[in-house]
């Protein structure tokens, strides 16, 4: 059994037999699962169990998942996979902007979150697993890859993992321009067909409003009209 499938999933519902569901097709897939029901479960476990990934669901009884996900974020930064019954697109855009990697319409086909599970994995152990020399202050901005550390101006900036997955793969090949559909294949490890563009879409965004001094003018996250976006060195 590979590091990847070794990997501890905690799954959140609060429909019980849901939950059991995803435990066994996760389980079979080769993954530790935790189940939680509720949300102080859920926070509890995120707190107490060594966590690598989280599958949660945005309606928990009278609990709301985006609060949950709001605490985690607070105790660590996990991977997480929103579940939700609503699939209007500005439902989806709140939770990526929210924090969360990737976002599951129900139903779906439970073979098809173990697959969603597995893709994030892989994107957040390949970037754990680079140890690149930390990259030249370009203009103010360092990106150290070893440590995940960003200084924007000496100042340190906090960002998700999947945001520094995705500025570090920028500052990697300035001035190249990537179209969300290129980004979603370098950086998540996924494609259009699987995920929504508007996941690119949303971290450009959040990177914006981190590191730019004016994020509806930004001097280094650019945008290319009609192409994709490019980082200004």
């Amino acid at each position: 059994m590979d590091q990847q499938q070794s990997a501890r999933v905690l799954v959140v519902d609060d429909d019980e037999q849901l939950a059991e569901l995803l435990r066994f097709v996760l389980a079979g897939e080769g993954y530790e699962v935790v189940v939680a029901l509720d949300a102080a479960s859920a926070i509890a476990s995120a707190r107490e169990e060594n966590l690598d990934l989280v599958v949660l669901d945005v309606g928990l009884g009278d609990d709301d998942g985006r609060m949950v996900l709001a605490e985690i974020r607070k105790l660590r930064d996990l991977p997480v996979i929103f579940m939700s019954g609503q699939g209007d697109p500005a439902e989806r855009i709140l939770g990526l902007r929210l924090g969360a990697d990737d976002y599951l319409v129900k139903p779906f086909a439970p073979l098809e979150l173990a697959a969603r599970v597995a893709s994030v994995l892989r994107r957040a152990q390949r970037s754990n697993a680079e140890a690149l020399e930390a990259t030249p202050p370009i203009d103010g901005v360092v990106v150290d890859e070893r440590t995940r550390d960003v200084f924007v101006d000496q100042r340190p900036v906090e960002l998700t993992a999947k945001e520094f997955d995705l500025l570090a793969f920028f500052v990697r090949s300035p001035r190249q321009v990537f179209s969300r559909g290129q980004l979603l294949e370098h950086v998540w490890a996924s494609r259009p067909g699987w995920q929504d563009e508007a996941t690119v879409t949303e971290h450009v965004r959040r990177l914006r409003y981190k590191i730019e001094k004016d994020p509806e003018n930004p001097r280094w996250l650019t945008t290319v009209r009609g192409v994709g976006y490019r980082f200004e060195p």
